[in-house]
């Protein structure tokens, strides 16, 4: 499922305060998909926040982004000995030039050496506060999968009560489609054999109709599509890693029994309820789309 995340710590580098945050955003895939992008200070650290995220995540693409607030190398170390050193040597020629000008320190940054750089800040401390920032970030995207998680069940569990109750419909209704066909049938007939003054054959009645009987019955039909029900919420109790896939298959088999049962049904008011129950199927299996 979709998700974001963020999380942050702090450090510091040379008693100056430094803060890392991490910002992580999921989306639905099959299997885990980690795209890390670090700063250059950082860097160096992509893979151990790469290990994290395959020990705390299952699926999912996820694209996690660093951004650091603070210098993170240390301040770069002046040679005094050097810079007294040039300072003297230019105020003596200064006397000898030009006596009484005056001579500006920033004269002092044309010397080549006089600062060594820094280099990087303690690597071991950035890469925890990393970490730290980016277990707080996959603790934001849990909670927010789990929220939409919820709310899914939730959808899926209120269309599934009404892919229940339309089959009892459809089960109440299936029997009346029968005793119709006969009063339909036998009217016909009756109006047919009346022009010829011939009686009605009861019997070829009653076949006629066990054959459109037999044509229209859906039992198996009700009765798969009810099991499929019992697996879904089976499925969506359970716990342990996603059943997205599994899901999906059985809203296929739904969706093929309900043309089924469409198929076999001719009366309207049945056509009806076969139309809603498409609808909820169709809406079902885009909704776990999310968790395949």
């Amino acid at each position: 499922m979709t998700g974001y995340g963020s999380g942050d710590a702090r450090t510091s580098v040379d008693d100056a305060p430094v803060r890392l945050v991490v910002d992580m955003r999921a989306v639905n895939h099959r299997f885990l998909d980690c795209r890390v992008r670090l700063p250059a200070p950082l860097a160096e650290h992509t893979a151990a926040v790469e290990a994290l995220l395959r020990k705390r995540l299952r699926r999912g693409r996820v694209e996690v982004m660093a951004r650091v607030e603070g210098r993170v190398e240390r301040a770069p170390t002046l040679d005094e000995a050097l810079a007294r050193s040039a300072f003297q040597q230019l105020q003596a020629l200064r006397d000898e030039l030009a006596p009484g000008e005056p001579l500006p320190l920033s004269l002092l940054s044309s010397v080549p050496g006089l600062f060594t750089p820094g280099g990087p800040a303690d690597g071991e401390a950035l890469r925890e506060s990393l970490l730290e920032a980016t277990a707080e970030a996959c603790d934001a995207l849990d909670a927010m999968r789990l929220r939409e998680g919820k709310a899914l069940t939730q959808d899926l569990s209120t269309r599934l009560e009404s892919i229940r109750a339309k089959l009892a419909q459809v089960r109440v209704l299936c029997p009346t489609v029968v005793a119709a066909q006969r009063q339909r049938l036998r009217e016909r007939l009756e109006k047919l054999l009346a022009d010829r003054d011939l009686e009605l054959d009861q019997g070829r009645l009653e076949h006629e109709v066990a054959l459109f009987a037999e044509r229209t019955d859906v039992a198996e039909e009700l009765a798969r599509l009810t099991s499929h029900c019992d697996q879904f919420v089976e499925l969506m109790q359970s716990t342990g890693p996603s059943h997205g896939r599994k899901l999906d298959f059985l809203l296929q088999e739904m969706a093929r029994e309900v043309n089924t049962l469409g198929a076999k049904t001719p009366e309207v008011e049945v056509t009806r309820s076969v139309v809603e129950l498409k609808a909820d199927v169709e809406r079902m299996r885009e909704q776990v789309q999310n968790v395949l």
